[in-house]
């Protein structure tokens, strides 16, 4: 049997909960759910089930508002209980670090006595005690610990050293690598990679299980930015030694893994960024082509062509480009669950999960039920008139209409496409009705279609406009005293916001609000514009309230 662990449980749950989650991932399990308080067990017929309850749910399916956490199950022989932590490892590599922190000295002292050399399917572990230097017992003083002497700097990556402003990036340095290397890095007995992660302050993962009898092997660095440029270099520099003494003759150049999301960002506008940085560098650098991504591959491959010493200064230069559309994605998104209060943004699928950055792409989200849909009891349904290119109206359709109406059923949105204007329409009007929540769900995937299906150029992001209608009266406030609303809104959210002069009213009095730009600016822009109609009908209901005469009785 493979028995699974499922954590992260909401009380909510319930054993029909799992059953129907498990039924539409098509995952077999040869017993029933065992469900406790926040976590479950269940058992699967084969590894390879269990394997695909791991690959296709921990991280990316929502229950009941918590995203579902799922790893193999540890029997209790095999668990140390005087543990206080222990991260999940990556079972896909074999040199595999793991940190165990103890509350005492002689709780330390007896695990490595009972782990060093433990087989654990035929390897044996190897244990080795790291001082923490963030710790210190009750009392002891700040220049020393009672029972520990501090031995070497303290690592970069340690948490609440207020006095190292380095940290660990959330985004790993992720590089392919040639199979026939592999050996080298790792070293005999894990020597080589041992080194090089205390040499560099880093975890590292080399994932030999993956693509079996494939030429490249990826490999994950966690570290601090320049913890992970000095271990490629480092790592760089063995193939080259290996090459050498291997006789191998073909040129190796630096294969960087990153997110589809963020290669356009790194590319530029006509491809300024990355000419930047080969004549910054003396490099050359290409970057695969859109086509080779797949539903399970988001990554593309960026590869870097020179010395060691120039592809190592692209290296940092690359990966500073994404970290910071990272964070600046990040930061759009925390904003935006601030403005739609309830909005779960990890259900949306938007950002990979697991390894920050690395993972599944915004296609990869839960299927309609998997979670709870969009709770909009309370919230004022909004219309938004979204355009997008004529020829892109079937992809959004679907077969027989099926992408449109999971689509509207993910989203808890109304979806309908406008008849086109005329026979030569460029651009067709997708018609979205839902509260904010479903709004940003369904645009969100429009958007991301639109790119998985090559409406836009590799070196294009993805800008549409989109259209709502605000009171005439409240036009005005839209725009401010010369513009200045307006012109604030333009810089605060980086789209570009207009209202066209001279409109006449609809039947309902109503005006158009045109707002174009990439998905998250264009989100910012119709939450802002929408607190402002909120303000406007705030004070408009109020004026009746305040000013408001008893009526007088009427005289006969």
């Amino acid at each position: 049997m493979n028995k699974l662990y499922i954590g992260n449980v909401s009380a909510e749950a319930s054993e029909e909960d799992f059953e129907t989650i498990f039924e539409q991932w098509k995952i077999p399990h040869s017993g029933p759910f065992l469900v406790k308080t926040g976590y479950a067990f269940v058992d699967c017929p084969d590894e390879k089930a269990a394997m695909k309850a791991i690959d296709v749910l921990s991280g990316k399916v929502e229950l009941h508002g918590k995203v579902l956490e799922v790893e193999h199950s540890v029997p209790k022989r095999q668990r140390i209980d005087s543990a206080v932590y222990c991260p999940t490892v990556n079972t896909d590599t074999e040199t595999a670090v793991v940190n165990v922190r103890y509350a005492a000295k002689e709780q330390t002292r007896l695990a490595m006595e009972k782990l060093n050399g433990y087989m654990m399917e035929n390897y044996a572990l190897k244990v080795s005690y790291i001082p923490d230097e963030t710790a210190a017992p009750d009392g002891s003083s700040a220049g020393g610990r009672r029972g520990f002497n501090a031995r070497g700097p303290p690592r970069s990556s340690s948490p609440g050293l207020g006095a190292r402003p380095k940290v660990q990036s959330d985004i790993p340095l992720r590089v392919l690598v040639p199979t026939q290397f592999v050996g080298a890095i790792i070293g005999k007995e894990g020597a080589t990679i041992r080194n090089i992660t205390k040499l560099t302050h880093s975890k590292i993962d080399i994932h030999r299980k993956e693509n079996a009898g494939a030429a490249e092997k990826p490999i994950t660095i966690h570290s601090t930015p320049e913890g992970c440029s000095n271990a490629c270099r480092t790592i760089m520099e063995i193939m080259q030694k290996e090459a050498l003494d291997t006789k191998f003759t073909e040129e190796i150049p630096l294969k960087i893994l990153a997110h589809n999301n963020f290669v356009g960002r790194l590319i530029g506008k006509e491809g300024r960024n990355l000419k930047k940085i080969e004549q910054d560098t003396g490099t050359k650098i290409t970057i695969s082509p859109l086509q080779d991504l797949t539903l399970y591959n988001p990554e593309r491959t960026i590869t870097v062509k020179g010395s060691i010493e120039a592809c190592s200064r692209a290296e940092e230069e690359v990966m500073k480009k994404i970290r910071e559309s990272y964070e600046s994605d990040m930061a759009a998104m925390n904003l935006q669950s601030n403005l739609i209060p309830g909005l779960n943004l990890n259900a949306l699928g938007l950002f990979p999960s697991g390894a920050p950055g690395m993972g599944p792409s915004m296609s990869n989200v839960p299927p309609p039920g998997a979670h709870g849909g969009c709770s909009s009891f309370g919230v004022k349904s909004e219309t938004v008139h979204l355009f997008i290119p004529a020829l892109a109206v079937g992809a959004i359709i679907g077969k027989q209409g099926q992408h449109i109406k999971q689509l509207s059923h993910f989203a808890g949105a109304s979806i309908k496409i406008a008849p086109a204007e005329g026979m030569d329409a460029k651009q067709r009007m997708v018609i979205i009705v839902g509260p904010p929540e479903a709004q940003f769900k369904a645009q969100c995937r429009i958007f991301g279609k639109l790119k998985e299906e090559n409406f836009f150029g590799p070196k294009e992001e993805v800008k549409l406009e989109a259209h709502i209608k605000v009171p005439s009266f409240a036009a005005g406030r839209v725009i401010g005293k010369g513009g200045k609303t307006v012109n604030e809104l333009q810089n605060l959210t980086c789209a570009e916001v207009v209202v066209p002069r001279d409109q006449t009213p609809d039947e309902n009095d109503q005006v158009i609000v045109k707002i174009s730009g990439h998905f998250f600016a264009c989100q910012l822009a119709q939450r802002k514009i929408q607190e402002i109609l909120a303000q406007v009908r705030r004070q408009q209901q109020a004026k009746p309230a305040s000013g408001a005469q008893p009526p007088l009785p009427r005289r006969k």
